[in-house]
């Protein structure tokens, strides 16, 4: 076991070295986030404090689900790149070629990036509340507070990540481009954003014992994930680009290498021949 997680730990150690060195990742992970605080925050704090309370819910909503964004959106595109931006890279070969297992290796990779990922999402919703807290008028840093959305998001933000995380890794071994393994990692993780939406705008209740099961629902596909892009990480194809081959194929049937001048030789040799034995017996 302690040799088990030394190589995570090495594994994970390497990740986040290439991803420190790969500026796509880095201006990817300070935009997106960004982008996500700035909009809801400027919603919150232009709201009044003599607006209608309808106006003051929804755009509470909204400004509690776009942070959420960032817990998806910025774990799928580093997953994306973790197996196929390697690749690319001719980086992948050499790992593929040590003792680590495909277990260890993408729990590694995993590791690598829900750690950022989860810390960044942490901080970007509490970045949104103190601002709201501090800078907003009274009633809307108290709807913020006490909105029943805040403590399910605050339980949502690692498993959204870990959603995120392996839709990209299954979708990473198994592509040839980086860019179109983010595209589709997004795409795979448009569920777990529906999930987040649903109860953030309130058309699911948010009560503490739905989002216990909804969480807990979701901490099973992330187990059950993990366990299916085990079985999609194929160390020869990604190797060698092919599938393994599964048998031996039929040896070819013999054929006659010989070019045409060589056959069109020969058959003269055997007319000469001929024509020769028929004039030495009407000599004879």
């Amino acid at each position: 076991m302690s040799a088990s997680i030394a190589r995570v730990g090495a594994v994970i150690r390497k990740e986040l070295a290439e991803l420190r060195r790969n500026r796509l990742i880095i201006v990817t992970a300070v935009m997106l986030p960004v982008l996500f605080l700035i909009g809801p925050t400027a919603t919150i704090l232009s709201i009044k404090a003599s607006a209608l309370s309808t106006t003051l819910d929804k755009r509470v909503d909204y400004a509690l689900f776009m942070p959420l964004m960032v817990s998806v959106l910025v774990p799928a595109v580093m997953s994306a790149y973790s197996v196929v931006g390697e690749r690319e890279q001719g980086t992948l070969e050499p790992v593929l070629t040590t003792p680590v297992s495909r277990t260890e290796l993408l729990a590694g990779k995993a590791a690598a990036v829900f750690m950022p990922a989860a810390a960044l999402g942490y901080l970007i919703f509490g970045i949104f509340v103190a601002i709201t807290q501090l800078a907003a008028a009274a009633p809307v840093a108290a709807a913020v507070r006490h909105a029943p959305q805040l403590p399910a998001a605050l339980v949502f933000i690692p498993l959204l990540a870990a959603w995120a995380i392996w839709a990209g890794l299954a979708i990473s071994t198994r592509v040839s481009d980086t860019r179109v393994a983010q595209q589709l990692a997004v795409l795979g993780s448009l569920p777990a954003v529906v999930l987040a939406a649903l109860m953030s705008f309130q058309v699911i209740s948010p009560t503490f014992e739905l989002a216990a099961a909804l969480a807990g629902g979701l901490l099973a596909v992330d187990c059950a994930a993990c366990l299916a892009v085990a079985r999609l990480f194929d160390r020869e194809r990604l190797i060698t680009g092919a599938r393994p081959t599964r048998g031996i194929p039929a040896p070819a049937a013999p054929q006659d290498i010989r070019s045409s001048g060589q056959v069109t030789a020969q058959r003269k040799g055997e007319l000469n021949a001929g024509d020769a034995e028929s004039d030495a017996r009407s000599v004879h």
